[in-house]
């Protein structure tokens, strides 16, 4: 057993990490008015990163619970989650929203387990984030008039708020950008069920036909690694038809089993063969060379969200909205675009 004291964290330590006066720590720490939200966004992550006992912020709202969508093989919250539940987090302690969190496979996204869910924290409000709801939890929210935010997520009947980067046109962009570099036979490597990804495709495809070119859609069953599975998608498509000489991946995991795998049979990349991943995880920098993507700010996704609810607790009865985020393309060994 370790008998090491933790060490108490004081006001001044937040204050000297964050770069800023003991005097503006305490004012944040005890919710005065007058700082900037990016100030107090900051202080409030130094002190949770560091274990200070946090106050709650004026409960001025009823409470909420975000459900995180499990990852099915592996059992962990991805790394695209990771960012959305520090902006969740950061903007509903801005907000004085209580903000519980528990991860959940979709399968089990039933009412009966999404209302017990609430119920366990006092919830009223609910963050679906990288679920979309199936028909019989959406007539139940529907039908208790739950207020709801997809995030990550679209209703493409508009009957729940959400917001998501802007899919559609990210993926149209993407695709852009190697029609741009010369390519017109491209491979789009996806695989899943979920509205998000169906308008990536849609926008992949979309670009395409814009130029005549010719757009293959190839998915994958995601039943254990998204890089193997790109990978050996990849040998066996250029086995067949090696006249392709690009891809626009789903993202950037999948973006990597395609690198390794035109690698691996010979090809120069960007050369012979060019790749743009999306998300922009830790991933695509890693790689080597350095991919192509797309940036999705996921920290601005969950304060999105966090100010969606805000707005509908305090006005239940206006119209559903959907909000999109653009995505930044970001430059990577895997593209030519001329050095820009």
């Amino acid at each position: 057993m370790n008998d090491t004291p933790t060490k108490r964290f004081r006001q001044s330590d937040i204050a000297t990490r964050a770069g800023v006066s003991v005097s503006t720590v305490s004012r944040v720490l005890a919710n005065e008015p007058g700082i900037s939200e990016d100030v107090r966004r900051q202080i409030l992550k130094v002190a949770s990163d560091l274990g200070y006992p946090l106050k709650a912020g004026p409960k001025t709202s009823p409470g909420t619970l975000a459900l995180i969508a499990s990852n099915g093989v592996t059992g962990v919250l991805s790394i695209f989650y990771e960012g959305i539940v520090e902006g969740l987090r950061s903007e509903a302690a801005l907000k004085g929203i209580p903000f519980d969190i528990r991860l959940i496979s979709e399968a089990k996204a039933t009412p009966e387990t999404v209302r017990d869910l609430m119920d366990s924290v006092a919830a009223q409000g609910l963050f679906l984030v990288g679920i979309d709801p199936g028909e019989a939890l959406s007539a139940w929210l529907m039908e208790s008039r739950t207020p709801v935010i997809l995030v990550n997520g679209t209703d493409p009947q508009l009957r729940f708020e959400g917001v998501s980067p802007s899919n559609f046109f990210g993926a149209h962009a993407a695709t852009q950008r190697l029609i741009v570099a010369g390519h017109r036979r491209i491979l789009h490597l996806t695989g899943s069920h979920r509205q998000t990804i169906r308008e990536r495709i849609l926008g992949f495809e979309t670009a395409v036909a814009s130029v005549g070119g010719e757009a293959r859609v190839i998915r994958l069953p995601f039943e254990t690694n998204a890089s193997v599975e790109a990978h050996a998608a990849t040998l066996a498509v250029l086995k067949e038809d090696p006249g392709f000489s690009a891809a626009f991946c789903m993202n950037d995991f999948v973006a990597v089993g395609v690198l390794e795998a035109v690698t691996e049979i010979g090809l120069s990349v960007p050369k012979d063969f060019a790749i743009v991943g999306f998300d922009d995880l830790p991933c695509a920098e890693m790689s080597s060379p350095r991919l192509a993507t797309m940036r999705v700010d996921r920290v601005a996704l969950g304060r999105e969200a966090v100010g969606m609810m805000h707005f509908r607790f305090r006005h239940p009865e206006a119209p559903a909205r959907h909000v999109s985020h653009a995505v930044i393309p970001v430059h990577g060994g895997t593209l030519d675009e001329g050095q820009r």
